[in-house]
């Protein structure tokens, strides 16, 4: 049995994320053979490897299996595993949205953040890593923009300090930063559509996919972290 493959899991439940340069973390998306074993190791305790390009962290999540023996029945759990109220869940997409969809793009177009977009078609370079090419949103403007429909000041500060202490964000100075986890564990393929297109379509200045069919409402159906990092519960 592969003592790296114990300490690779025992230091990701210890410190919650870790760097995809960090050495053993290169190594477990490289090679094969240890990614098996840490893939088995992991699924015994009911919980995978989250990693993704965009982001510059890897974390751990529980198995689909698993989720509803932990978290209960679908249809009676929250929705979502961090405790957070249904404005801090908004708040949450409302940040994924602006911050990590822009990101994305210019990650896929090769840009970094502070290149001129002449450049953005030169795809002979890496892909940019996410802090290279994740440029945050002005705190005043979230609160100009969304205050009134998130709580006011008082209470957005509130879930903005409860999703940095989960690693969902990082505040510097008047600038709210993508954290660790904001591109880990939002589900990009089933919310992107949804958000982009609908929820937050006039933010993106795009009309929905289907004019005729109102947007659904935010309370229909649960859109956040579909995989959970057993790691930042709260207590």
């Amino acid at each position: 049995m592969n003592d790296d493959s114990q300490i690779l899991i025992a230091r990701l439940l210890t410190h919650q994320t870790l760097r995809r340069d960090d050495k053993l973390v290169k190594r477990v998306l490289s090679d094969e053979l240890f990614r098996a074993e840490v893939d088995a190791r992991l699924l015994a305790c009911g919980m995978k490897l989250l990693d993704n390009v965009y982001a510059d962290h890897v974390t751990l999540a529980l198995t689909r299996a698993i989720e509803p023996k932990i978290f209960g029945a679908r249809d009676v759990w929250q929705n979502n595993n961090f405790g957070l109220a249904r404005d801090g869940v908004a708040l949450l997409v409302v940040l994924w949205a602006q911050i990590v969809l822009p990101k994305r793009e210019r990650q896929e177009t090769h840009q970094h953040a502070e290149e001129d977009q002449n450049d953005m078609f030169d795809k002979d370079r890496p892909l940019p890593r996410a802090e290279d090419s994740s440029t945050g949103i002005s705190y005043k403007a979230l609160l100009s923009d969304f205050g009134d429909k998130l709580g006011k000041k008082t209470r957005m500060d509130m879930n903005l300090g409860i999703l940095a202490k989960l690693g969902f964000i990082e505040r510097r100075g008047e600038v709210i930063v993508e954290g660790p986890l904001l591109d880990l564990m939002m589900d990009t393929d089933l919310l992107k559509e949804r958000i982009v297109n609908g929820a937050l379509a006039d933010v993106f200045q795009r009309a929905p996919a289907n004019a005729a069919e109102p947007a659904p409402e935010a309370e229909a159906e649960p859109v956040v972290a579909a995989d959970a990092a057993t790691t930042v519960q709260p207590n």
